[in-house]
């Protein structure tokens, strides 16, 4: 998992001791992770993080000045899904939460990439989004019934895929139950 870039302004300098000696080289900045395209990733905003906001609530907030902000609300919760999925926005983990959550974001281009994960990493799904100034982008994902298939994700609200399977194999089991309790019986 890689770690996000500093924001903000930088720490204040220590002051000056008094020894002879070479000064001190510059500040290191980091270099932004490039995306296959070969252009840079959307940086985190400067100035200070702008933090995700999580609840019914977010559903009528405004991004901040020179911001556009994606609304990604993680259908189900987690009685239904049993764990909250994973939400990484350009590559970086971001807090995700069932239900909508506003990610306020610089202007441009955002890759939203979604998973859960149980034994086994499963229900991925991702898509890019073109943010715009003070526009909000509704993002909806669906966490799969089962581990077998992936996640459903899109501008509008998704179905859950996978309930055919889940019913075939509980089918099964019933089956499987009945057979060991009713087979002696009908054998007799």
């Amino acid at each position: 998992m890689s770690s996000l870039p500093p924001v903000g302004p930088p720490p204040p300098q220590q002051p000056p001791h008094h020894h002879p000696g070479p000064p001190a080289p510059p500040p290191q900045h980091h270099q932004a992770p490039h995306h296959s395209s070969g252009s840079p990733a959307p940086q985190p905003p400067q100035g200070g993080a702008i933090m995700p906001v999580h609840g019914e609530h977010s559903r009528t907030m405004a991004p901040p000045p020179g911001h556009g902000a994606i609304l990604l609300t993680l259908q189900g919760n987690a009685l239904t899904t049993g764990l909250t999925p994973a939400v990484h926005l350009d590559g970086h983990r971001v807090s995700g939460a069932f239900g909508p959550t506003l990610y306020p974001l610089r202007p441009g281009r955002h890759r939203v990439d979604v998973h859960t994960q149980w034994l086994r990493r499963y229900g991925q799904a991702g898509m890019e989004v073109d943010v715009r100034e003070g526009q909000v982008v509704p993002v909806f994902y669906a966490v799969p019934w089962h581990q077998f298939t992936t996640g459903s994700i899109g501008h509008e609200t998704q179905k859950r895929k996978g309930v055919g399977v889940l019913v075939a194999m509980l089918a099964v089991v019933v089956l499987v139950v009945a057979l060991c309790v009713g087979g002696p019986i009908l054998l007799s």
